[in-house]
C-alpha cells in the first residue's frame, strides 16, 4: 500500500500564492495517472488537474492558467503550486494517483490539505 501525505495547505489572502507537496511512500508518479483534487464546502470532490505517465496535463477550466502541476522524482513528491488564488478555491486539496500495477489496478488517496483563501 503506497501512503501519501499532502502538506502545504493553509490561510492565504486573495492573490496569493501556496505550494502544496504529496509525498510518496514509494516510487509512483511516474506511472499510471497522478493529480489532484479538491472538495469544497458542501460540494463534491472535483479535478483539478490530472497528468498522465506520458505527461499529458489536463486542467479544469476554473485553473485558467494560475495553477502548474510538477514533479520530482528522485524525492517521489508531486506539487501544486497555486498563484492567485481566489476565496472559491478554498477547499481540502487531495492528490491522487491511480493506474494499473504488478498487482492490479490501485488508486491511492492522500488525507488532504487544507486551503483557505480569505482576507
Amino acid at each position: 500500500q503506497v501512503q501519501l501525505v499532502e502538506s502545504g495547505g493553509g490561510l492565504v489572502q486573495p492573490g496569493g500564492s501556496l505550494r502544496l507537496s504529496c509525498a510518496a511512500s514509494e516510487s509512483i508518479f511516474t506511472a499510471g495517472t497522478v493529480g489532484w483534487y479538491r472538495r469544497a464546502p458542501g460540494k463534491q470532490r472535483e479535478l483539478v488537474v490530472g497528468i498522465t505517465s506520458g505527461g499529458f496535463m489536463n486542467y479544469a477550466d476554473f485553473v485558467e492558467g494560475r495553477f502548474t502541476i510538477f514533479r520530482d522524482n528522485d524525492k517521489n513528491t508531486m506539487y501544486l503550486q497555486m498563484n492567485s488564488l481566489k476565496p472559491e478555491d478554498t477547499a481540502v486539496y487531495y492528490c491522487n494517483a491511480r493506474g494499473i500495477g504488478k498487482s492490479g489496478p490501485y488508486d491511492y488517496w492522500g488525507q488532504g490539505t487544507q486551503v483557505t483563501v480569505s482576507s
